[in-house]
């Protein structure tokens, strides 16, 4: 069979001609053939299945950008990035309704919850670094703490956790997206010692403990040993558990919780984001109260400061500005060897 017209091959493969020129243009189905004097386009019938892929990826709202990209992969590997953009479809959309549910009652009277949260966040490098790898963000809907690895790329990989959730898109997905960033990061390490002088890769990693913000639900996001605390009715609360090899020994009876916490291997991380197979994380759904206090903050300080003193620097406090620099304050008084990273979440009455 010769080649196909621009109306015939139109009509075999389910698109318009101003279509077909558009996908020429973009280099996302380009003629078989173009009449150097008239311009007129000419198709192999062999391009229809393409074609007609390109017409289905367009009507689940594809990018063409993206179409270029897929219609150049084996089938396999298009299938993955379908399915790829089918999960972010997904999330975006869930994370719009969630968000226009809360506009919707917000707006309507129902909801007062839109304005009555007061957040606030630092880093501090601490008394014996030079650098500083810890981060916290803080905004009406999230609030975030990240720890990352020492090393030139361990604050890339904690700042690369915080910005997939500042996207506003679900959990899961962000998390999925901050992981595959992370591990395409890579540094140089020691020498291997092998013939060619090659070197090792070290892989930077990061905790990661965060909240997240639609009208009056909160989302817990928890990797690694960051922690988030809730300060309700005058008791504090831990809400997260550390994911170390520490804690681990303690639950399985190896060690007692005081031999752990002087451990020289308890910091000694089982789970964080860009390490592992795939993302592992803790999710929890929390309902905010007026009234409720959360901190979220890092080992650096945790660690150096007592639950005692946490529980009464955040009551006291009359700002979660107030609470951020008292705590990083009382951190740096004993001693604060690590990086300080701490956020604070205030639900007003």
């Amino acid at each position: 069979m010769g080649l196909l017209t621009i109306g015939a091959f139109a009509r075999a493969a389910g698109l318009t001609p101003k279509a077909l020129r558009l996908y020429g243009e973009l280099g996302v189905l380009a003629p078989a053939a173009v009449d150097a004097e008239s311009g007129y386009r000419f198709y192999d019938p062999g391009q229809v299945a393409q074609a007609r892929l390109v017409a289905q990826l367009r009507q689940i709202g594809m990018p063409l950008a993206e179409i270029r990209e897929v219609c150049a992969l084996a089938p396999e590997r298009a299938a993955e990035a379908v399915a790829d953009f089918g999960q972010r479809v997904s999330a975006g959309t869930a994370a719009r309704a969630r968000l226009t549910s809360a506009l919707v009652q917000h707006l309507s009277g129902r909801d007062k919850s839109m304005n009555d949260f007061r957040y606030a966040a630092a880093v501090d490098p601490g008394t014996a670094r030079e650098t500083n790898e810890d981060r916290a963000y803080a905004d009406g809907q999230l609030i975030a703490v990240a720890d990352g690895t020492r090393g030139p790329l361990g604050a890339a990989a904690a700042a690369a956790a915080i910005e997939a959730l500042q996207q506003g898109t679900e959990a899961l997905a962000a998390l999925a997206s901050a992981d595959r960033e992370i591990r395409a990061l890579t540094e140089p390490g020691a020498p291997t010692g092998t013939e060619s002088g090659a070197e090792s890769r070290i892989q930077p990693v990061t905790t990661l403990t965060a909240l997240l913000r639609r009208g009056s639900q909160l989302t817990l996001v928890h990797v690694g040993d960051t922690r988030a605390y809730l300060l309700r009715d005058g008791e504090l609360t831990l809400l997260t558990q550390d994911h170390t090899w520490v804690r681990a020994q303690v639950e399985q009876g190896r060690l007692t919780p005081g031999e752990a916490a002087a451990h020289p291997q308890r910091a000694l991380l089982v789970r964080a984001l860009g390490w592992g197979d795939g993302v592992q994380a803790d999710l929890a759904l929390r309902t905010a109260v007026p009234g409720d206090r959360y901190l979220l903050c890092s080992d650096g300080l945790w660690s150096v400061v007592g639950r005692e003193v946490l529980r009464d620097l955040l009551a006291t406090a009359r700002t979660p500005e107030q609470a951020v620099d008292g705590l990083i304050a009382a951190a740096r008084a004993a001693g604060a060897p690590d990086n300080l990273a701490c956020a604070a979440y205030f639900s007003v009455a």
